[in-house]
């Protein structure tokens, strides 16, 4: 009861300031993020994953077709997201590390929000989480960002763990592991992370004077795979789809493009393949229907007009393709992401982008259509144009990066994707290079870079790569390094 007063007397200081807006007031913004979820969603053409809440925000925005993250791991894309830099601008080359500790005075995405007069307040995953163990905490947060966080915590993290199966007993942040639940939407931390947003969406529609940004993190589909089991009953086991040919596939793919690939998933038969598939979809569909609760807040109460909505994740993620499970790969399933923008007054509502985007963009864009004041060294494109007019080419390409080895043995792989190829280069092509055409190869099945008709479209790509690693850099040309003795939570991986 205390807690719940206090958060009352919290947020009604935050929406009360000294004077009132008019009715030019600046949009609000809702931002609504998933973790670890590729674009198997309806409104993207997956065939079986039923995502209704989400495909109608797609039916009044414009839908990214080809948006991809910078970095296929939580902590590095969430903080490249959020600081609108690359991950070697950031510095965030893996998790557990917030980037305080490497660009102490940058200004964040919803701290500019903040600086500008905005309420900023944080429900859920938002910076990087170990999940399951830091649900219910702020995780590796950053104060500065917000003036709210909400961390609630279900059963699924306080009660059912025991319950959950895992191909490595007792861990299952980062392996795969799922629970059909005997118990109800409410009781899960995502069902609570949306009714704390129906919770502070009431009060800031109860008072208007200020505008607001409200983050909404959700944790699911990420491991462990637990949703109620109606949920599970929605899909038939015996019809999740399996990847064949994926022995065949690997075999002109270079070892660092199958380096995310974990031994524990030897383990899994065709049967495993298929419950861990179900629980996968299961999970979308749950977070589909808590995502459907905020948006019915926000058209309940009247907001929904002045609000600019985006949903997105932090990375894709691999259900077998290539032989590959969950994330950390360069491949199409690994990198690509939803991202969906719903912007009163766009012309383009309802619209299809198909020029490639980066998560590195939303900022840019988000500052540009609310009128605040964005940092001079953000790396990301304003997307507004595209908004406007979803034939606008943009930029033209997205870049993810990620690392293998460590150390000395540490080596840097880069993809870029154009509208039609995508082009990868490990450790600058000496440890192997990628080449696959989205136009014949949309699966990346094979390799072309050994093609000697593909000879002066590497040459042209490997400039592009090389020029976009260098944008990619801050202006001292070195990717910053964790700073001693900055704050940061002591958190351990599960």
């Amino acid at each position: 009861m205390f807690g719940a007063i206090l958060g009352e007397l919290v947020l009604t200081a935050a929406l009360t300031p000294a004077t009132a807006l008019g009715d030019d007031a600046p949009p609000n913004v809702l931002f609504i993020i998933s973790d670890d979820l590729n674009n198997s969603v309806g409104c993207y053409g997956h065939p079986q994953v039923s995502t209704p809440n989400i495909d109608r925000l797609a039916a009044r925005g414009v839908r990214f077709d080809l948006a991809y993250c910078q970095y296929p791991l939580c902590g590095p894309s969430r903080n490249s997201l959020l600081t609108g830099l690359y991950p070697n601008s950031t510095g965030i080359l893996q998790n557990q590390q917030i980037f305080r500790q490497t660009i102490p005075k940058h200004c964040s995405l919803p701290q500019a929000f903040r600086n500008a007069g905005y309420f900023a307040a944080r429900i859920g995953k938002l910076y990087h989480y170990n999940v399951p163990r830091s649900v219910g905490t702020n995780g590796h947060d950053d104060p500065g960002s917000w003036e709210l966080e909400l961390n609630p915590a279900g059963c699924d993290r306080l009660l059912e763990e025991p319950e959950i199966f895992s191909l490595r007993p007792g861990s299952f942040g980062g392996t795969l592991s799922w629970y059909a639940s005997p118990r109800g939407d409410l009781l899960h931390t995502d069902g609570m992370l949306a009714t704390d947003a129906e919770w502070v969406l009431e009060r800031c529609a109860r008072d208007r004077s200020r505008p607001f940004f409200l983050a909404v993190g959700f944790f699911r589909p990420h491991t462990p795979y637990v949703a109620p089991e109606k949920y599970f009953d929605e899909y038939e086991l015996e019809e999740m789809p399996l990847v064949e040919g994926w022995e065949e596939d690997q075999k002109d793919i270079p070892p660092p493009g199958l380096g995310s690939h974990k031994k524990e998933h030897e383990l899994l038969t065709d049967e495993l393949r298929q419950q861990a598939i179900q629980a996968y979809f299961a999970s979308i569909t749950f977070m589909d229907t808590q995502v459907g609760r905020v948006l019915d807040a926000l058209e309940r109460l009247g907001l929904a007009d002045n609000t600019v909505v985006v949903f997105t994740s932090d990375h894709g993620y691999h259900l077998g393709e290539h032989g590959l499970w969950q994330k950390l790969s360069l491949f199409e399933e690994s990198a690509r992401v939803p991202l969906i923008i719903a912007a009163p007054g766009m012309v383009g509502q309802g619209g299809v982008a198909e020029t490639p985007v980066g998560l590195v963009d939303v900022y840019p864009t988000l500052t540009e259509l609310c009128g605040v004041d964005a940092p001079d060294n953000l790396q990301g494109q304003s997307l507004v144009p595209i908004l406007e007019n979803s034939e606008e080419p943009g930029r033209g390409w997205a870049l993810t990066e990620v690392t293998r080895g460590r150390g000395e043995n540490q080596i840097f792989g880069y993809t870029i994707r154009t509208s039609r190829w995508r082009y990868t280069e490990w450790d600058g092509g000496e440890a192997g290079r990628e080449l696959y055409d989205h136009e014949t190869d949309p699966l990346e099945q094979t390799n072309l870079a050994a093609h000697e008709d593909q000879a002066d479209r590497i040459a042209e790509l490997s400039q592009l790569i090389s020029e976009a690693v260098t944008a990619s850099l801050p202006e001292s040309g070195e990717i910053p390094r964790i700073q001693t003795g900055v704050w940061a939570p002591n958190l351990t991986d599960p």
